[in-house]
């Protein structure tokens, strides 16, 4: 699974949500982008003071500000829905 993970170089609240994610997710196959907030004007206006930002690969939030388990979860399963063959 491909996220991409929006933050700021020495971010501590970056730094956790990237260490509760592979801590609370071990068996998941993880990609993970880190990207500077700053790197891009659009990503600075609308998550500059929101950072950590977690996103996947259609950009949509999967979690802000901090590390949300259940919101990972959730999108997870949401995944899950999306990636079943049809019956």
């Amino acid at each position: 699974m491909r996220l991409r993970l929006i933050g700021r170089p020495g971010c501590h609240l970056c730094e956790e949500l990237l260490e509760a994610l592979l801590a609370g997710f071990p068996n998941q196959a993880w990609t993970i982008e880190q990207v500077d907030v700053d790197s891009r004007e659009d990503w600075q206006r609308r998550y500059g003071l929101k950072i950590p930002v977690l996103l996947d690969d259609d950009g949509s939030v999967v979690c802000a500000t901090f590390f949300d388990a259940e919101a990972l979860r959730d999108w997870l399963a949401q995944q899950g829905r999306r990636s079943a063959p049809a019956a």
